[in-house]
């Protein structure tokens, strides 16, 4: 005797069963995943950039420069010696854009040429972003660069 078994309704069960733990899987991972923003005020930073595009500006026409020397593992900055004159401040932030836990914040402190060597030959290898910010004269001035460390 020959019985004829009918799969459809397994089949359909079990696809549902598929579907039900393939969205289980995703929102625990998407419950799970962290979450984490470059900047904790990110908002509040990009309502600054147009201030950003000014000093930028200003720092070019000044002639003051930014610049990865790759060969000799620095940065080297040049802050135009009339500036220093005029009571200069800032920092020189080497940011990471991959791990926060990275970043570097250094007082920019220019020797009596204007020039300022940094050595980044022993940071993380990978992508980097150099910003310098610095107010001198009542205004402010900022230059950045992008450089890649490698091993």
């Amino acid at each position: 005797m020959k019985t004829d078994r009918n799969f459809w309704p397994l089949g359909i069960i079990a696809a549902f069963v598929l579907l039900f733990v393939g969205i289980a899987v995703v929102i625990t991972i998407a419950a799970t995943h962290r979450d984490t923003l470059v900047s904790e005020n990110y908002y509040e930073s990009e309502l600054k950039f147009q201030g950003q595009i000014d000093s930028a500006a200003r720092a070019k026409n000044a002639g003051a420069t930014l610049v990865h020397e790759a060969a000799a593992g620095r940065i080297v900055v040049f802050i135009p010696v009339a500036q220093q004159a005029a009571n200069l401040s800032g920092n020189i932030t080497l940011y990471r854009p991959s791990a926060s836990g990275l970043d570097t914040r250094i007082l920019l402190a220019p020797g009596s040429d204007g020039v300022q060597s940094l050595n980044v030959s022993k940071l993380a290898p990978g992508p980097w972003l150099a910003r310098v910010a610095w107010k001198s004269g009542g205004q402010d001035f900022y230059l950045e660069t992008k450089f890649i460390v490698a091993r």
